[in-house]
């Protein structure tokens, strides 16, 4: 048997309802004994007052007959003789029978006490007090009595009590009930939106309330999440995409040279299909890295990363190209020193590797690499003196499989990867990649973040 609510909600109102119980139940008998003690101290006071001014009278002979009744019958006052013969008593008591059959001893001439005669809605309880006038034997005896309120008698003080703790404690979980139920709708809204959104639709964000309270901060959170993973999604599929759209030519040719080997091998250039095969086969590795380092990019991989001076890592690149042979374009460089930035240095290399490999492409003589701190930020600019890009294609350029129709186009291009790469790469590092004004040919501007501590 499960005791224990299963939502939320119930196991507030249920915890509310306990509490609220034993908060109640605490304030309800501390005010039974207040009112028990207070009313018993009330009667008493009346009972001794009446009796004591009777006992007065009866010693010095002034007690009048009837006695007179101060309380309005509230209290009983009778004057018993020796045998409980009536002496005297005030109106209300007057034919009564006597309150008590105790008779006070000579050596305890007052007594006070309750007595109850009868049980159950009919009996009735009386505060007395008892006062033998004096020790002599036959002494008379003065009878002051008050009766108890019946409701302190038959229990029904408890009752209401107890019914008013039962009642608040109800009202106590009804409002918890309302109250948690209306903070956790949004959470239930929240709840019916995660089930509704499926993978091939991530485009559906949950409700966020205003505020800055935990289900706020949760509903943003899943929204966060939600961006993050519709990314990813997405560049699953544009991975998918653009293999099957960029690997799809260069297998067919591949398998076409094969195919042609294969059915006529007697008017086949065997060198010639192996060196084209070769160069199919290089094409297809090229663009497998490209789209393997965009997705890997694209995830936020946890690469190790360090500090890593732009300037020195621009000037061994630089330096390395310059001993390369099969280049006629001269790259100059102007590298501020310590510029400092954080992030992975493989990525960092291919990134100024590519923005150098597009300058070079399509410089007519020279490329100027710059490094500068600027605004608190590390910039590395790439320029050539080629024909330029125009202002309506500098952010095409950075699409992948963007192949320019223009000059910048000409020869043995690339894939269409490179700035795309280039891209991500920087903004993976917190930093931008963006096409400059050049008064010639194409500038590539890239401003990073410096690391921490580097003052700019």
């Amino acid at each position: 048997m499960r005791l224990r609510p299963r939502s939320i909600r119930g196991r507030d109102t249920l915890v509310a309802a306990v509490l609220a119980l034993l908060v109640f139940g605490a304030i309800a008998a501390a005010a039974d004994v207040s009112a028990r003690n207070a009313t018993d101290a009330a009667r008493l006071q009346d009972v001794q007052l009446a009796a004591r001014r009777a006992s007065g009278g009866v010693r010095d002979g002034t007690l009048a007959t009837p006695i007179p009744d101060d309380s309005r019958g509230r209290v009983l006052v009778q004057v018993l003789g020796p045998g409980g013969h009536l002496l005297d008593a005030t109106p209300a008591a007057a034919g009564r029978p006597a309150p008590t059959r105790r008779w006070p001893p000579p050596a305890e001439r007052v007594q006070d006490f309750t007595e109850c005669r009868g049980r159950g809605p009919g009996g009735a309880c009386w505060t007395i007090e008892a006062i033998r006038v004096t020790t002599a034997p036959d002494s008379v005896v003065v009878y002051a009595a008050r009766r108890v309120p019946q409701y302190l008698v038959s229990g029904l003080l408890e009752a209401l009590l107890a019914a008013a703790v039962l009642l608040l404690s109800a009202l106590v979980a009804w409002v918890t009930w309302r109250v948690v139920g209306r903070t956790l709708r949004p959470v239930e809204q929240i709840r019916v939106q995660l089930s509704e959104i499926s993978a091939s639709d991530l485009s559906r964000r949950v409700p966020a309330p205003a505020g800055e309270d935990e289900i706020a901060q949760l509903a943003r959170t899943a929204n966060e999440t939600l961006d993050r993973l519709e990314r990813a999604v997405a560049r699953q599929r544009q991975f998918a995409s653009d293999a099957s759209h960029e690997l799809r030519t260069p297998i067919a040719g591949l398998r076409a040279n094969l195919e042609d080997a294969a059915m006529h091998p007697g008017d086949t250039d065997l060198g010639e299909v192996v060196t084209s095969a070769l160069r199919d086969t290089d094409r297809l590795e090229s663009i497998v890295t490209d789209l393997l380092l965009l997705a890997r990019i694209g995830t936020g991989g946890t690469a190790a990363q360090e500090d890593v001076d732009l300037g020195a890592l621009a000037r061994a690149e630089i330096e390395r190209r310059a001993g390369a042979a099969g280049t006629a374009v001269e790259i100059a460089a102007e590298l501020a020193p310590d510029v400092r930035v954080r992030g992975v240095r493989m990525q960092l290399v291919r990134l100024l590797n590519n923005l150098l490999d597009n300058a070079v492409r399509f410089a007519g003589t020279r490329v100027e690499v710059t490094v500068a701190a600027d605004g608190g930020r590390a910039r590395l600019a790439v320029a050539d003196d080629g024909p330029g890009i125009p202002a309506a294609d500098r952010e095409r350029v950075f699409e992948r499989f963007t192949r320019l129709d223009t000059a910048r186009s000409r020869g043995a291009g690339g894939f269409g990867l490179g700035l795309a790469i280039a891209r991500e790469i920087a903004e993976a590092h917190g930093g931008t990649l963006r096409v400059a004004d050049s008064a010639s040919g194409a500038r590539l501007e890239l401003d990073l973040p410096p690391a921490e501590g580097e003052d700019g």
